[in-house]
């Protein structure tokens, strides 16, 4: 491990909450393309697929800001444990619907229920902006690591979730990913000495941390960013089985996380000068940029090569979103302000995956490639307008406002 990344591992605990949020995160890569793997096994139907997949994510994206906001107030063990419970048997409801194959609505209702699923990326973040608070090139790595831990979890868990639906039994995959969340739920909120206080009454900020302006450019594209990923899973797994070979589509996915994942781990070393928001636009139009290719797809070899160019502008720009998100939301509601990002990203997943398993139904699987390159196209929109909000100083309480507090002082807080 390079010394950058060895050496925010040397506070107590960090090693064993961020190994219990990797396996809390596996089901974030494998719920919705097990959804989409069970049911088109199953039925045979893509839309239903797509929609199955898309009211999970919506779910999430309704429910998920709501469970941050109290564990913000009432602190990770006290709330993540029974949203957990609630989750899990939501998604033992919907296998086994499917599975016995009860009416099409009580599929959509238990994938409803499913949507407590807690968001473990921001539950982990939240601790590492606890112990390097005031640290900002510290933070940078340790975002790049949990940006890499992500990546890692979308290379193998498509590879997972569908290899294990396809080889063996198509619930397979999502009861797997059941499982994960329960047994990483549970040991990140075992470790209580890194757990972040909640925030006293007195310290508490009213309303929802989506006040503030730069969160919601952030939210708003990457509404249109969630897109391109959902309907690049859906349209994948289309694709490869019109070629034969729809186990490879997992492999084909894994090397899009995969060029993420690298790039993720180079940008954790760098020292970075300027503007944060500028780093931010330019990975949003580099990410819509890179959806052109797909439309010049005519193999599952020049895809993986497409996707994994793709890939690379991925995870530059979801560590320069968390750091952007510290500048712009309140302290007391940082886990909050991080899980509204993932609910962009949910919405987006929702849209993108429906639209796309439409488009794969009525004009086949490389017809479906123009909904990312619509959705890319969308998030640089949403970039290029709301760059001014992201580039102007916001009095929070973020870390911003927390190092010109520190300087004044002359103190370190560390």
């Amino acid at each position: 491990m390079p010394s950058p990344y060895r050496a925010v591992f040397d506070a107590p605990g960090t090693l064993a909450f961020s190994a219990a949020g990797f396996l809390g995160r596996m089901p974030l890569s494998m719920m919705g393309i097990g959804v989409v793997t069970m049911v088109s096994q199953i039925t045979g139907r893509y839309g239903l697929a797509g929609a199955l997949s898309a009211t999970l994510a919506m779910a999430a994206a309704v429910m998920g800001p709501q469970v941050s906001r109290l564990v913000d107030r009432y602190g990770q063990r006290r709330v993540l444990r029974p949203v957990t419970l609630v989750a899990a048997a939501a998604v033992a409801g919907l296998l086994v619907c499917a599975q016995q194959g009860f009416p099409e609505w009580t599929l959509f209702v238990f994938a409803v229920g499913a949507g407590c699923v807690p968001s473990m990326g921001s539950m982990v973040r939240a601790r590492w902006a606890a112990i390097y608070r005031g640290s900002s090139r510290d933070l940078h790595t340790a975002y790049s690591w949990e940006s890499i831990v992500d990546e890692v979890c979308f290379i193998f868990g498509p590879i997972v979730s569908i290899g294990l639906s396809t080889a063996w039994f198509p619930e397979a995959g999502p009861l797997l990913a059941g499982v994960f969340l329960v047994i990483g739920v549970f040991w990140l909120t075992a470790q209580r000495a890194t757990e972040p206080r909640p925030a006293s009454p007195k310290d508490r900020t009213g309303g929802s941390a989506l006040r503030s302006r730069g969160l919601q450019v952030l939210v708003s594209a990457f509404v249109a960013t969630g897109a391109i990923f959902g309907a690049v899973d859906v349209v994948t797994v289309a694709f490869a089985e019109e070629r034969g070979h729809k186990a490879s589509a997992s492999l084909v996915l894994a090397v899009y996380a995969l060029g993420s994942c690298l790039a993720g781990a180079v940008f954790g070393l760098l020292h970075l000068k300027g503007s944060p928001s500028t780093r931010w636009l330019l990975g949003v139009c580099a990410m819509a940029v890179s959806m052109i290719p797909l439309q010049l797809a005519g193999s599952l070899p020049f895809l993986a090569v497409a996707l994994f160019v793709a890939g690379l502008a991925i995870a530059p720009t979801m560590v320069t979103t968390m750091a952007l998100v510290e500048q712009h939301v309140p302290r007391t509601q940082l886990t909050e302000g991080m899980t509204w990002t993932s609910t962009g990203l949910a919405v987006g997943v929702a849209l993108g995956s429906s639209a796309a398993g439409w488009v794969v139904d009525a004009s086949g699987a490389r017809a479906g490639y123009v909904v990312p390159a619509v959705a890319g196209a969308l998030a640089a929109a949403v970039a290029l307008r709301g760059y001014r909000r992201l580039a102007e100083p916001a009095a929070t309480g973020g870390r911003g406002e927390d190092d010109r507090d520190l300087r004044n002082d002359g103190e370190h807080v560390a």
